[in-house]
């Protein structure tokens, strides 16, 4: 199928990252589409999160019209030979190498490639994703020069030209909590507080200012932390 312009597709996990990017993309996109992961991780009720937010985006916003397929790929493979926090049961600590045992080797290079596959038979030129390397936990495959090389390796070996755009990499937690209510308003601020999952251990059963989590893990801490600091903006 020929590129599109005006077609996207999203890497959406049901994180507050992803769900900021997916309303950011409606607002700049003809047509999107979302994609998402099944790759064996501890939180992953987050996917059981990506259809109520997408209900709920079809539901309250005129500009999520153009809101179409959402894509769920297996990766169960990747849980199988990581051995992070993120997929097995170990507690979240610095590991030797000076990154976060939560840090999952060779997942957004996964993502993006399976993405740009999917895209490739959708006749999607642009792929978004919510990585960002203000505010974040030291992944080297969140870094921006990460996934502009990828983009260009993914084009060159695709024989395709595709754009990888990150609009949350420049952006601190803050920030993205204010996008969030600069693109939806308070409507879909609350979407993303009731709705979307960052916490890593799965917890759903704890409510905060800033949504469900268990309030310890660094993903709660950096979203508890960013909604404050937002308050206060």
């Amino acid at each position: 199928m020929p590129q599109t312009a005006s077609k996207a597709l999203v890497l959406f996990s049901g994180g507050q990252d992803s769900t900021v990017c997916l309303a950011w993309a409606l607002q700049r996109f003809h047509s999107v589409e979302t994609i998402g992961f099944d790759y064996g991780q501890r939180h992953r009720v987050e996917l059981d999160c990506r259809p109520r937010i997408l209900a709920q985006m079809r539901r309250n916003f005129g500009w999520s019209g153009g809101l179409g397929e959402d894509h769920l790929i297996d990766m169960q493979v990747l849980g199988e030979i990581s051995d992070t926090s993120l997929t097995q049961d170990m507690v979240i600590e610095m590991a030797d190498n000076g990154l976060p045992n939560s840090f999952v080797p060779g997942r957004n290079l996964l993502f993006l490639t399976l993405a740009a596959a999917v895209a490739y038979r959708r006749g999607i030129g642009s792929l978004i994703g919510g990585m960002c390397e203000t505010d974040y936990s030291g992944y080297p495959d969140c870094r921006n020069d990460t996934i502009q090389m990828l983009a260009n390796a993914v084009s060159l070996g695709m024989d395709r030209k595709f754009e990888f755009l990150t609009p949350l990499m420049w952006l601190d937690k803050a920030a993205t909590w204010a996008l969030g209510q600069e693109l939806g308003g308070a409507a879909f601020t609350e979407i993303v507080r009731e709705h979307s999952h960052s916490c890593y251990m799965g917890d759903r059963d704890q409510r905060f200012d800033w949504g469900y989590g268990c309030g310890e893990c660094p993903a709660c801490q950096l979203r508890a932390k960013g909604y404050a600091a937002w308050q206060t903006l």
